[in-house]
Formats: C-alpha cells, structure tokens, sequence
C-alpha cells in the first residue's frame, strides 16, 4: 500500500489511539498479576495485538469485547509458566525486550524471533543483561546480533545488572521480571536515555503493588520480589507518540484542528515536543483541563502566518535533545523543514536500532524532497526554510518538493513523510511506498487524517 500526499488544509476534530507503551505494559502486568483486570481504550495495533497472542503461552488470557474498546485479561497469577511455545512478536520490539527478562525467570528454555525488522534488531545487550541475571541467553545465528534468541532460567534476585541502558525497554522488562524472584534486583545504568518510559514502567509496577525504588539520575533501580501483582481496571490514556503526526501536519498547512483527548498526566515524555514546536513559535494550545490539543497553523495561526523559526533562538539555532523521547524524532524533522533557520535533533543514537536506522533513514528520505540534513552520529541538523516570510509573502529559498520515498517498513517514518506530503506546494506530491506499516501503531491513520482534510490516496 502506497499513500499519496499533496497539499490541503485541515479542520475539525481527530482523536488519536491509545498509547502503544501503556497498553502492552497493561497486558503483561494484567498477566503476571492474579485476578481479571478490565483495559479500557487499548490501542489495538499490530504490536499490541502481538503482546495479546503471546501472553496466553504463560497462562494468561485476553478476551476483546466487539468493539474493540475493552480488553479483559484473565491473570495466570500463581499458575504461570514457562512460554509454551516459540514466542513469535512480530514486528514488536517492546514485546521483545519486555517479555525476554520474563521468560528468563522460569526453569527450561525460551526462544524468541520475530519479523524480518526484529531479526536485524540488536539483541545482545538483552542476552548479556540477562547473563548477568543467572540466567544463560544465547543468540541463535554465530555471525548476527540478532533474534532469534535463546535463553535458558531460571534468573536470579542475587546479582546486580550493570548495563548501558541506552534503550529503556530491556530495563523496562527486567524490572518486571523482577517481581517474580527472590529478593531485591538492582540494576546500574552507566548511561541511562529514554527515562520518561522508565518512569512509566515504575509507575506501573506502584499501582500493581510492587516495591520500586529509582535513584533521581535513573543509574541505580531496585525492584522487590517475589511481588503479588494485583489486577486493575484502567482506561489507557491517548498516544503522544501517535498525536505528533497531526500535529505537526497541521503546523505546516492552513489549518485549525483539535485533538481530543489529549494525555495530561505527565506519563509520556513525548509531551515534551508541544514545548520544542512552540519555541520555534507554533502556534499551539494545550488545555489540560480539557484534556484537549488546538493546532493552528498557516494563514488559521493567530499571527496569521504560522512563520516557524529558530532565528530568535540562541545562535539562531534550536537545539532539542530528544534522548528522553525519541520516537518524537521523525515527526520533528519532518516539521523541522519548515521552519526558518537551523534545529540540531541531538543525543539521538538510540534511533539506530529502532524499526530501522531511523536517521540514516531521514536523511535519505528528506533529501529526496529537498530537504538540507546533516547526519551525525547520535544527531540529526536541518537547515530549513519556512514557506513565508515574517509578513506571509512567499519565501523565494523555500525548495521543498515532491518524490517517492521509501518507508522501509518503518511506522513513524511513513506518518512523518505522508504529513509532510501536505505542506508541499500545490501541484507537488509525496508517494510514500509501503505504508501499511502506520497500522504498527496508529491503525486507520489515513481515514482518521482523511477525516480532518488530508486527502491522502491509496494506491
């Protein structure tokens, strides 16, 4: 499946899924817990529905009711066990870096693979944190560092895992694993980044009932066990991960949206890229009370123009460090584009090992619609043009335009470059090829942009 994107305007109001990370962190707590616990808005996207067929291999079960809209999940509790089968999670590499520390606190062995995407995916860090835990872990294929991957328990409480901890979702994973051993895990982090989810996962563990203490600086975790998880019933609140798409599709377009049902609670960093877009002078309105997002962009925006620009900023430069939420990174260059002047999308090397290199992946992309990127090792730095100038006369230096682009199968890849599609000048196009991976965490993207104007084609 292809998308199309060209120039429109966007109105009215969208409402985004609920967010990927809650969601499979519900399902696999509600597991290890005993008892029914009830999910309420559960984003039902290709990961999340991995993390539903694997659970049932330790014993748990995930009953859907016909709407879609409430998960029940019967807790294995005390009668949980060993996978029973190869655990196979698609294109999910949460699941993956999630359940692995889990499985390795039973006694036998566990084998974990995956789609094509998971097994280019990194997984020795995995293997070697769960070494460290006694448990033995073992990559099947001598000259990859990937799935599928072998591991042997039962882990033990009686080591200390000292690890990188550059990716927060192995650290997630034996966080949780944790509850299911003997005494206190303590885990040292040398280089701690995506801290945001790691407090999602010990705010998690606090309302199931486990013991966690986290240091200021996230270098130092413990994690109490053996803890008897309880269930819950819990709505989960809407993606930021997956709201940064319309949002920024409406900054560079003549547009007035309102995303609804905005998550206020503080629980996903990605809330950070409202602040990122607003010093570049979006014009964006977050109402917490309300729960609710209003973009306005282009000639809808306040000052009439929706001019974005970094060139009042220090050294006329922005420089955002997205090392706390990075999956932000492809929506902000995509927009980054648009704004007059430099941003420097810094402490990014985690994007690497993502779906696929994500900032490789940008720069060749970006450059194919006329975009003037940098890659750096660990960052991204985009020259910009806004389409107008200061007063909204057109901008002579504004060169973006249309070309086909390349997903590489990659779920926030194909979003960004499907919006940016929409702030191209009229009569230029984006065809972005293989855009079914959107379902891997936003199903119904385009009807769901269609609905608000962006007349995105199927092809």
């Amino acid at each position: 499946m292809n998308i199309v994107s060209k120039s429109a305007s966007l109105s009215g109001r969208i409402q985004v899924p609920g967010s990927k990370s809650h969601t499979i962190r519900a399902l696999l707590l509600a597991s290890l817990a005993e008892g029914t616990s009830v999910i309420r808005n559960p984003l039902a996207s290709a990961d999340c529905l991995s993390t539903a067929q694997a659970v049932p291999l330790l014993g748990a079960s995930v009953t859907m009711d016909s709407t879609g809209n409430m998960w029940t999940v019967e807790g294995a509790g005390k009668r949980i066990h060993l996978p029973e089968d190869v655990v196979n999670v698609g294109n999910s590499g949460s699941l993956l870096y999630f359940l692995s520390p889990i499985a390795a606190t039973f006694e036998g062995w566990s084998v974990f693979t995956g789609d094509e995407s998971i097994r280019r995916r990194p997984v020795a860090h995995v293997a070697d944190a769960l070494t460290q835990m006694g448990a033995h872990a073992y990559i099947s294929r001598p000259d990859s560092s990937s799935c599928p991957l072998l591991i042997q328990g039962p882990a033990s409480a009686a080591h200390t895992v000292r690890t990188g901890g550059e990716l927060s979702q192995y650290i997630s994973g034996m966080m949780m694993a944790a509850t299911r051993l003997n005494g206190t895990l303590r885990i040292e982090l040398s280089n701690p980044k995506e801290t945001p989810y790691l407090e999602m996962t010990r705010k998690w563990l606090d309302r199931t009932g486990a013991s966690v203490r986290m240091s200021s600086d996230f270098t130092h975790i413990e994690v109490d066990g053996p803890a008897h998880l309880k269930p819950f019933d819990t709505a989960i609140p809407s993606d930021w991960e997956a709201a940064a798409f319309p949002l920024i599709a409406a900054l560079i377009t003549d547009s007035e949206i309102e995303i609804e049902n905005a998550d206020t609670s503080g629980t996903q960093g990605d809330e950070a890229i409202v602040a990122v877009l607003q010093s570049m002078g979006a014009d964006i309105e977050l109402n917490k009370t309300a729960g609710s997002l209003i973009v306005r962009g282009g000639k809808k925006a306040r000052n009439k123009t929706g001019h974005l620009s970094t060139l009042g900023l220090p050294g006329k430069t922005l420089h955002a460090n997205l090392s706390g939420y990075p999956d932000a990174v492809c929506a902000l260059a995509a927009v980054s584009c648009f704004a007059e002047g430099t941003v420097c999308i810094e402490d990014i090397g985690v994007c690497r090992n993502k779906e696929t290199d994500r900032i490789s992946v940008l720069k060749s992309e970006l450059e194919k619609l006329g975009a003037d990127i940098t890659e750096g090792s660990d960052s991204l730095t985009i020259r910009g043009h806004s389409p107008v100038l200061p007063d909204g006369t057109k901008n002579a230096q504004f060169a973006l335009h249309g070309a086909e682009v390349e997903s590489f199968l990659d779920h926030r890849v194909a979003m960004s470059l499907a919006c940016l599609g929409l702030g191209l000048p009229g009569g230029q196009q984006v065809t972005v090829k293989d855009a079914e991976c959107c379902s891997v965490s936003f199903p119904r993207f385009t009807e769901a942009m269609n609905g608000i104007g962006a007349g995105f084609i199927i092809s």
